[in-house]
Formats: C-alpha cells, sequence, structure tokens
C-alpha cells in the first residue's frame, strides 16, 4: 500500500462525463487501445463532471498566455482491466528490454521489476479503499501542443520509466535544451495547478482533483486534512 492510498474516501457520486474535443485535444487513436487494452464499451476520455470542469478552466488559462494552444489528453478514465493490461504489458517491456527470458527470470528479478512498474503504474486494485487513481475518473495524463497541432518537446514521453519522468528532472540544467524542457512542463503544471489539479511526484504529466492522491498531496504540501471524494466508478 502506497501512503496516499490510506486516504479516506467519502464518494460524491459525480458522475463520468465526455472530454469535449473541440476544447482540447484528444489522442487518437488511442495508445493503449492500439496495443489491445481491454475497454470493452468503455472510452479513456472521460473524467468526473468537477474534474473536466477544472481541465476546461486551465485550458482557458493557457489560451489567455498561448493562443492556440492546447492541452492534449493522452489518458483519462481507465478501467480497472485496463490497469491490469497496461501494467502486465510494461511488465513484460522491462523484461525484455533488461535481455531476461520469461523462463529464466528469478524471483529476486521479477520482485526488482515489479518495483520499478509501480513506481509509475498504480497497482490494479479492485479493492474499493485502494483504487488506482485512473479508475476513479479523477487522473489524467496531459501534455501540450501548439496552435499546429504540433507536440510540445517535454523531454521524455509519457509513461517512460525513468528518472527523466521526474517533474523536477531538468530543472537547474545549464544546458539550453533542458531549460526548454524544464519550461515546458512548468507551463503545463502552472496551468493545471492553477485551477486546483495536483501533481504526481514522479511524472510530470500525471495530474488529478478529488482522488486520494489529491487529497494526499494537498495534506502533505498544505497541512491540510482533506478526504478523498471520487472512489473507483465502473
Amino acid at each position: 500500500m502506497k501512503d496516499y492510498q490510506r486516504i479516506a474516501i467519502v464518494e460524491s457520486g459525480e458522475p463520468l462525463v465526455a472530454i469535449p474535443a473541440d476544447r482540447v485535444c484528444l489522442i487518437s487513436p488511442h495508445p493503449y487501445a492500439v496495443l489491445g487494452a481491454p475497454y470493452g464499451d468503455k472510452s479513456p476520455f472521460y473524467l468526473r463532471a468537477g474534474v473536466l470542469a477544472a481541465l476546461l478552466q486551465a485550458q482557458t488559462k493557457l489560451e489567455q498566455s498561448y493562443p492556440g494552444w492546447k492541452i492534449q489528453i493522452f489518458d483519462a478514465y481507465r478501467p480497472i482491466a485496463v490497469q491490469q493490461f497496461m501494467v502486465d504489458y510494461t511488465f513484460s517491456q522491462l523484461v525484455q528490454a533488461r535481455g531476461f527470458g520469461p523462463e529464466n527470470l528469478t524471483d529476486g528479478q521479477k520482485q526488482t521489476l515489479l518495483e520499478q512498474v509501480y513506481e509509475f503504474w498504480a497497482v490494479p486494485s479492485a479493492d474499493p479503499t485502494t483504487p488506482p487513481p485512473h479508475s476513479t475518473g479523477a487522473a489524467l495524463d496531459v501534455t501540450l501542443v501548439n496552435a499546429a497541432g504540433t507536440p510540445i518537446e517535454m523531454g521524455s514521453e509519457i509513461d517512460e520509466i525513468s528518472p527523466r519522468s521526474y517533474p523536477d528532472h531538468f530543472a537547474g540544467h545549464s544546458d539550453e535544451t533542458a531549460q526548454r524542457y524544464d519550461r515546458h512542463r512548468q507551463l503545463l503544471a502552472a496551468c493545471m495547478e492553477s485551477v486546483g489539479f495536483t501533481r504526481h511526484p514522479r511524472e510530470w504529466w500525471h495530474f488529478s482533483l478529488g482522488d486520494q492522491m489529491w487529497a494526499w498531496l494537498n495534506n502533505q504540501q498544505r497541512g491540510r486534512n482533506l478526504v478523498a471524494r471520487y472512489g473507483s466508478i465502473a
């Protein structure tokens, strides 16, 4: 159990609603669906109504300083079955990248790789007290695109399992390219945090509002005593 999962949940009952493609940019086809993730009749481009309202406020703030730019939604609502699929997929990719084979993977090696996976991916828990953030409809993975629709460089790909994914990885660098990456990350964070989102401590792209991680980060950073208002939603 991670620290944020100890936060109590008082479910609001707020519905999932579709993210409007005319206000923000949606990645299509969805990258997890391309891999075969089992969405069934669900869509990744849904959020709780209050979370969507905040996202659209963040988009408005972005446009005020950067006309034509948009927040690009990489992923939002994620059924637990998809969370399990992506954890398994990421683990298999790490096994391959490290040069191991499933047939000769020791228990120690498996544990080490799983720890790397769970540094970035939440456990696909069906326990209602410890839902994966994306399965609550209150978390989303985002980046920026400019007025021409070109993705803004952030210094690492979304879902990259490496220290480059840490939000402040490029902070304080003297290299001009690294400084540009950091400015872009801070711009994204500023837009999202100004309307109430909190950013994942190890993922520059992950923001949430109203889930356990959001409450935990607020409590840790601002001395508050919040509970989560969004739990897992089927």
